[in-house]
């Protein structure tokens, strides 16, 4: 479903999808096959055999958004092996079939309630720290200010029509680059939206891992507050619950200027999505001014 340059592609019709997943060679008898709602950059089915259930992301490698495949099922097979993702059942080229999760996929409200707090930072911990002890094969990292770089010469490559504000963007890139500083290496999620999140009554689960790789945690916890609405208390606790201390002026700024990044990746993704994707149903230039209202608000309290 990418083209020759790793762009996504025009999509094929639905029936050729299903008839793809039908013949796959871990079915037990015949399957009934239907589509899930989400997903940028996969297709995801919901696929019932023999009574199981399973969930099929058919996907092929988008090399302009850093989306490797192979990086994303070694991050899936470790992070069901650590306990946190549902197990990887079968898998080949542009197709993984994951078990299903009987559970409520979180929303941002959700994720803002003090009593989730804990359990939300317990499963943040645990993929940081757990994940590389299951991690086989070669994987990525996550360098969010590479990715920022990336971004901004693809956009004017690209005759974007962003171009005139490449060299703000740079800029802006890296003094947040300079703030963070030094960095402690975990293996990060790097995609912490709510619907990434699902609670079966019990547990927490982590899903979707295409962006997963080796980062600094202020990047999972930034994303988390910026990707869910966290005002500045909420961003308090998470950091002492994270740290096991309160924020000191230092981390504040170091996160600030993480959590920035996180909103300026976001955006850029937005605008390379608009030269690249050919994903039908999905507006891109609304998504950007999203994103970049949301940067600026960042921004602007960053630089107080």
């Amino acid at each position: 479903m990418t083209d020759e340059q790793g762009r996504p592609g025009d999509e094929p019709p639905l029936s050729s999808l299903m008839d793809r997943i039908a013949s796959l060679p871990c079915w037990r008898g015949r399957v009934d096959i239907a589509p899930l709602a989400g997903g940028m950059t996969n297709r995801n089915f919901l696929v019932t055999d023999s009574g199981r259930r399973f969930v099929v992301r058919l996907g092929e490698d988008i090399p302009v958004h850093g989306v490797l495949r192979f990086n994303e099922l070694a991050a899936s097979r470790a992070a069901h092996a650590a306990g946190l993702s549902p197990e990887v059942v079968h898998a080949e080229p542009g197709v993984t079939v994951l078990d299903h999760i009987e559970a409520r996929t979180l929303t941002p409200e959700d994720i803002r309630d003090p009593a989730r707090l804990a359990p939300i930072v317990d499963l943040i911990r645990r993929c940081h720290r757990d994940i590389p002890r299951f991690l086989r094969g070669p994987v990525l990292s996550f360098n969010v200010f590479h990715v920022a770089r990336d971004y901004l010469a693809t956009l004017r490559d690209g005759g974007s029509r962003y171009v005139a504000e490449i060299a703000d963007w740079a800029d802006r890139a890296t003094l947040l680059e300079s703030v963070v500083g030094p960095i402690d290496l975990v293996f990060g999620h790097n995609d912490l939206l709510a619907s990434n999140l699902l609670d079966d009554g019990r547990r927490l689960w982590l899903i979707d891992w295409d962006y997963a790789g080796f980062n600094t945690p202020l990047f999972d916890l930034g994303g988390l507050a910026s990707n869910n609405g966290f005002d500045s208390a909420h961003e308090r606790a998470l950091l002492t619950a994270y740290f096991d201390r309160p924020p000191d002026g230092v981390l504040s700024s170091r996160y600030e200027a993480m959590k920035c990044a996180s909103l300026m990746r976001e955006t850029l993704w937005s605008m390379v999505s608009e030269l690249t994707s050919k994903v039908s149903g999905v507006d891109f230039a609304a998504y950007t001014r999203e994103n970049r209202a949301r940067f600026e608000a960042a921004w602007a309290v960053f630089g107080k």
